[in-house]
C-alpha cells in the first residue's frame, strides 16, 4: 500500500509513475480526501485542546461550551473516520510502482528474455502431451476428478503421484540444506486481514475461494499461495535487524478460481483450481531487496538445473507484473509438446509495498524505524514441473525415465512405465 504521506509530495510524478502500468487514478480525488482528511484532524485537535483548556479551569459557565465540544467531536470523527475509509480503499486498490530497472510495456508481448539454460531435446518421435501420457498410463484422471469435484481438477495416481511427491520433497530438502531457507508448515487458511496484507484484497477478491462461517463477519480464505501465510508471519511486528534476513520455504496446495482465465490452457493440469507449490519467502532490509531478488531467482533456477530441464529467464514489463510487485523474474521451462516455453516460477521483489500494508517494520543501524523489504518466488509450482518432467524425459513407448536427482526420493526407480 501506498504511504500518503509520500504520495503528498509530488501527486503528479506519483500519478505519472502509475502511468507505465496502464492505471489512471484519480488524482485530484486522492488529493481532495487528503486534504479533507487532514483539515478535520485539525479541526479534532484544535476542540481536543479547548475541551483540555476548560475541563483545567473549573470554570462552571464553560461546562456548556465542553458539553458543545463533546457533540462536535462525535460528529467530526465520524466524518473524518469515513473520510479516511474512502481514502484507504482507494490507496489499497493501486498497484506498487515499477521499479526503474523494469521495461515499460502493456502485456506478455513486452517481456524481456535475459538468458536460456540447458539443451532442448531433439525427438525421433512426435512428443505426446502431458495428459496424453498420463491417461495412457492410467495415471492422471480427469473424468473421475470432473465427476467427483469439477473441472480443472485431476486425479494423479500410482507412480506419478510419487514422482509429485518426490519433486516435493526434492526442492524443499534443496532449498532448506543448500539454500538457506527455514521449511514451515503453515495453515491453509487465511484471515481477510492477512489476505489484503500481501495485496490479494480487495482488488482480486474474485479469484479467491472463501470460506462459510456461521459467522458472516469472521471472513476466511483458502490459500491462493503460501506467499499469503509466509509473509504474514511478521505482520504487526518489529523485527529485530539481527534477525534479518529471514528466509521461509513451504509446499502447499494452492486453491485458485481463475476467474480471468476461462478458456485458456483447459485441458491437462497447466491451469487448475487446486496445485501444489513450493513457495520461497524472504524479508530483508529495504535496501537489499533487488539484491535478494537474483538470488531467490537463482535458488529457483537451480531446481531445474539439478533436473536437466530446459527452461528461460524473463523480466516482466511494467504492463504485466503482479500487483504488489516492484520487479519480478519468470522462469519458463521448455515443453515439447507445444514446442514453447510455460511459467513454472514467478520471484518477485515487493520493495515495502506489503510492510505498509502489515505494518512490519525493524530498526536500522541508525535506530531509524523502516518497513522491511518483502520477496516471494515459486521454487518451483510442483505440478508444473510434474509436467515438464514428463514431456522432457517421455520416451517412444510412452515411459517416462526418473531423472537422477529425483531416483533416491522413488525408491531408486528409473522409469514409470504403463502396466
Amino acid at each position: 500500500m501506498h504511504n500518503i504521506k509520500e504520495i503528498r509530495t509530488d501527486f503528479e510524478n506519483f500519478k505519472n509513475q502509475l502511468k507505465v502500468r496502464n492505471i489512471e487514478v484519480n488524482i485530484d480525488e486522492i488529493k481532495k480526501l487528503d486534504e479533507n482528511n487532514r483539515k478535520l484532524i485539525q479541526k479534532k485537535e484544535s476542540l481536543e485542546s479547548e475541551k483540555k483548556d476548560i475541563s483545567k479551569s473549573k470554570d462552571e459557565s464553560l461546562f456548556k461550551r465542553s458539553k458543545e465540544i463533546s457533540k462536535e467531536l462525535y460528529a467530526i470523527s465520524n466524518e473524518q473516520k469515513q473520510i479516511k475509509s474512502e481514502l484507504d480503499t482507494i490507496l489499497s486498490s493501486i498497484p506498487n510502482i515499477p521499479h526503474k530497472d523494469v521495461p515499460i510495456g502493456t502485456d506478455e508481448n513486452d517481456n524481456v528474455e535475459i538468458s536460456k539454460s540447458g539443451e532442448i531435446s531433439s525427438f525421433d518421435f512426435k512428443p505426446k502431451t502431458h495428459y496424453e501420457l498420463g491417461e495412457k498410463l492410467n495415471m492422471l484422471d480427469f473424468d473421475l476428478a470432473t465427476k467427483t469435484t469439477g473441472s480443472r481438477f485431476v486425479f494423479v495416481k500410482d507412480k506419478l503421484a510419487l514422482l509429485e511427491r518426490a519433486l516435493s520433497n526434492f526442492m524443499l530438502d534443496k532449498h532448506v540444506l543448500a539454500n538457506g531457507y527455514k521449511e514451515i508448515s503453515p495453515p491453509l487458511i487465511a484471515s481477510e486481514n492477512t489476505m489484503y496484507g500481501t495485496g490479494q484484497l480487495p482488488k482480486f477478491e474474485n479469484d479467491q475461494f472463501e470460506i462459510k462461517f456461521d459467522e458472516a463477519s469472521d471472513r476466511k480464505f483458502l490459500i491462493p499461495t503460501a506467499e499469503v501465510i509466509l509473509t504474514n508471519i511478521v505482520k504487526d511486528k518489529i523485527v529485530d535487524l539481527k534477525q534479518l534476513p529471514l528466509r521461509f520455504v513451504a509446499s502447499t496446495p494452492c486453491f485458485r478460481k481463475e476467474a480471468g482465465s476461462y478458456g485458456k490452457d483447459t485441458k491437462g493440469m497447466i491451469r487448475q483450481h487446486q496445485f501444489y507449490k513450493v513457495e520461497l519467502v524472504s524479508i530483508v532490509e529495504n535496501d537489499k531487496c533487488l539484491d535478494e531478488l537474483e538470488r531467490m531467482t537463482n535458488c529457483a533456477t537451480g531446481i531445474l538445473d539439478d533436473l536437466g530441464l530446459p527452461y528461460r529467464k524473463v523480466i516482466l514489463c511494467s504492463g504485466d507484473m503482479g500487483f504488489s510487485a516492484e520487479k519480478t523474474y519468470d522462469i519458463e521451462v521448455w515443453l515439447p509438446s507445444e514446442e514453447k516455453y510455460r511459467e513454472i516460477s514467478s520471484c518477485s521483489s515487493c520493495s515495502t509495498f506489503q510492510a505498509t500494508r502489515m505494518k512490519t517494520r525493524y530498526k536500522n543501524q541508525k535506530n531509524e524505524t523502516l518497513h522491511v523489504g518483502t520477496l516471494n518466488g515459486s521454487g518451483l509450482a510442483v505440478g508444473r514441473t510434474l509436467i515438464a518432467v514428463m514431456e522432457n524425459y517421455q520416451q517412444n513407448d510412452g515411459s517416462i525415465l526418473i531423472p537422477e536427482k529425483l531416483r533416491p526420493y522413488m525408491n531408486n526407480l528409473e522409469k514409470i512405465a504403463p502396466n
